[in-house]
């Protein structure tokens, strides 16, 4: 999606916060394709699991009518993150996830981390105001 700052946010899929989260679900599912199949019911579909949610909370936020509301579901996509953030340590060190891989994906959680916590701070901003 073409990022425009003149472009007023309609729907959730405008957020950066869910555009940069849905590359991450992208990867994550792409990467977990290569897990053994002894994982496929195991990590991998929590590391899917996890992914979903992030972006699933974002825009479960998006749809909120007031900014208490959108921040609590912005906080639970940060746990979301967490929590995947720690599935692929472990896969990586299960030797599970190739190195380069993990840190391709590891990468772009952490830019995805930042940007949630860009859209809390400026949703605490309208809260506050």
């Amino acid at each position: 999606m073409k990022e425009d700052v003149n472009l007023k946010i309609k729907t959730f899929r405008d957020l950066k916060a869910w555009q940069e989260g849905h590359a991450l679900v992208l990867m994550v599912y792409n990467a977990s394709e290569r897990l053994p199949s002894c994982e496929r019911f195991e990590l991998c579909s929590q590391m899917r699991r996890s992914a979903i949610s992030i972006t699933s909370n974002i825009a479960e936020g998006f749809g909120r009518q007031t900014y208490k509301e959108k921040i609590q579901f912005y906080y639970i996509a940060l746990g979301s993150l967490t929590e995947l953030q720690n599935q692929l340590i472990v896969t990586k060190d299960t030797g599970r996830l190739g190195e380069l891989n993990f840190k391709e994906i590891y990468d772009k959680s952490v830019e995805v981390h930042k940007i949630i916590n860009g859209l809390i701070k400026k949703s605490k901003t309208y809260l506050n105001s």
